[in-house]
């Protein structure tokens, strides 16, 4: 009888939560509803007077939004997961102003895919191109809106087809995303006995260089454009397996023959969004730059000094072989701060002044997802 009263109690208490929750989904769709109305009134302003340039992807509101959601959440879901939701309203909202067009480096299913999902969620429209260079080129001749390029892995070292385009390009950095890169051997045969070779981007191999060694001392690597290509490859060939991720295993019905290979645990890459519009001041921001300098003694000091002067913090600098002549170098810098901020304005004046060469990539909100 105490078994049966404590059933019927149960019954009732988990009915009454499932009517709450129920009551609370509603005013959540009701007030998603509403969000996508206030979108929709900004793209008719936008729009207004038969516009056709309108701007709707403003880098540095979206960053002043989720930092918002992070700093006033109070709730049992983490903070990043939290953004995360609101990233996702907020690629549908903006979706009914206007679908963002993304060039990535693809196919389907590679790591840059997934940058660029993080960073503009699942209702933007992703463009597949085959190469870094190529996604430069879509955002130049207006067939993307934006593009996300990988720029830096942390064990790895810097992504060199990026960076030579970085000089040559007009383009713009508007936004960076850091993604945590997980990879895993796949294969279309579930017997890693009759691996023979093993495909990946260079970069993806190098991150696995040492498990590669003690596991397939005598496999065959095959650099390939992407780790994606690797697992369409990979699809077609028992003898071959591909490095890539988890979704590129699901995509292309792979087998997961082994996981988490990376020699370091905390393996990530940073991408770089790149786009033909300046971004506006977010509160929270980095600046890029190019530069290079005299080969004299002191030259690079001199220049560091221009920003340590005035106390602005430096986040990024690499060095790397000028095309231009033997023995020089350029330099890849990011500092802390907005370039139409007065004393970093003041900075960047004083290291054109004193650089052979200097171009200014751009200012960009510091990514608000972990």
């Amino acid at each position: 009888m105490q078994d049966s009263q404590a059933a019927e109690l149960e019954k009732i208490q988990l009915t009454e939560i499932r009517n709450a929750i129920d009551a609370i989904d509603r005013q959540i769709q009701d007030l998603i509803g509403q969000r996508a109305l206030c979108a929709q009134k900004v793209a008719d302003i936008k729009t207004q007077g038969g516009k056709v340039e309108a701007v709707f992807y403003r880098p540095e509101r979206e960053a002043q939004v989720l930092r918002a959601v992070r700093e006033r959440n109070e709730s049992l879901i983490s903070d990043n997961d939290m953004a995360r939701l609101f990233r996702e309203i907020m690629s549908v909202c903006l979706a009914l102003e206007h679908p963002t067009r993304v060039a990535y480096l693809g196919p389907e299913g590679s790591y840059s895919h997934s940058s660029a999902l993080k960073q503009f969620g699942t209702s933007a429209h992703p463009l597949a191109v085959s190469t870094i260079s190529d996604v430069f080129k879509a955002v130049e001749k207006g067939e993307a809106d934006y593009g996300i390029v990988p720029v830096e892995n942390s064990s790895e070292g810097v992504v060199k087809q990026t960076q030579n385009e970085l000089i040559k390009t007009g383009l713009k950095i508007s936004g960076e995303v850091d993604l945590a890169i997980h990879h895993c051997l796949l294969s279309v045969s579930h017997d890693i006995e009759t691996i023979e070779r093993v495909a990946a981007h260079p970069q993806a191999l190098g991150q696995c260089e040492q498990w590669l060694k003690n596991n397939f001392p005598g496999v065959q690597l095959m650099p390939v454009e992407s780790n994606a290509l690797a697992a369409k490859m990979a699809k077609e060939d028992p003898t071959l397996a591909a490095i890539a991720s988890e979704q590129a295993a699901q995509l292309y019905e792979l087998h997961i023959l082994e996981a988490n290979i990376e020699d370091q645990k905390d393996n990530t890459t940073k991408f770089w969004v790149v786009g033909s519009e300046k971004t506006a001041p977010s509160g929270l921001d980095k600046t890029a730059l190019i530069v290079s300098m005299p080969n004299k003694a002191g030259a690079l000091m001199d220049v560091l000094a221009s920003f340590a002067n005035r106390k602005i913090s430096m986040t990024r600098i690499i060095s790397t072989p000028s095309v231009n002549k033997k023995w020089d170098y350029v330099f890849f810098i990011d500092v802390l701060g907005h370039q139409d901020e007065p004393l970093l304005q003041e900075a960047l004046q004083e290291v054109k002044d004193k650089s052979l060469f200097y171009k200014l990539l751009g200012s960009f909100p510091v990514s608000p997802l972990d």
